[in-house]
C-alpha cells in the first residue's frame, strides 16, 4: 500500500534473510497446515494465525513450500470473501463514521475518515485488478457496516 499523504510506495528498507528451515522447528509442513486450518476455523484472520504460529508454536516463517497462509486457507475453502487488509480498513471506517455520528464537530476525525476512505478506494481498485474482489464491487458505508458487523 502507498503512503497516506503522498503517492509514493511505502516499502520498508529491510528484508528477512533467506532461510530454508529453522533448526528449532519440530513440525512438518503438513502439521503446520493442519494448525493453520484449525486456527482459521476458530475465526482468526491470516495475520493473527501468523502471530500465533510464531509465538505459541515457534514457527518463524509461515510460508510452507512457497505457499502463504492465505493460499493454504484458499486451498481448504476457508479464505475470507474480503481480503484482510481491506476488511480492517472497512472496520476502521465504520468506527470513524459511528464516532462522527455522535461528535459532529470533530474535524480531525472527519479528515481521518476521508483519508481512510481514499485508501479503501485505492485498495479496492488493486484487489479488483488482481481478481480477489468481483469486478463490480464498490465501497459504500452502508454496505461496509453490514460486512463488518
Amino acid at each position: 500500500m502507498s503512503r497516506m499523504y503522498s503517492r509514493r510506495k511505502g516499502k520498508s528498507g529491510s528484508h528477512k534473510p533467506a532461510q530454508l528451515k529453522a533448526s528449532w522447528v519440530k513440525y512438518k509442513p503438513e502439521e503446520i497446515e493442519d494448525i493453520v486450518v484449525k486456527l482459521a476455523k476458530k475465526g482468526n484472520q491470516s495475520a493473527m494465525i501468523g502471530l500465533i504460529l510464531r509465538d505459541q508454536y515457534g514457527v518463524p516463517l509461515t510460508r510452507i513450500n512457497g505457499v502463504k497462509v492465505t493460499g493454504m486457507l484458499r486451498k481448504h475453502g476457508l479464505a475470507p470473501a474480503i481480503p484482510d487488509d481491506l476488511f480492517n480498513l472497512l472496520k476502521k471506517a465504520v468506527n470513524l463514521h459511528a464516532h462522527l455520528g455522535k461528535n459532529r464537530t470533530d474535524y480531525t476525525s472527519y479528515r481521518g475518515l476521508e483519508l481512510t476512505e481514499s485508501k479503501i478506494r485505492r485498495l479496492v481498485a488493486f484487489h479488483i485488478r488482481n481478481k480477489s474482489l468481483p469486478a463490480g464491487w464498490k465501497y459504500d458505508i452502508g454496505q461496509a457496516k453490514l460486512l463488518v458487523k
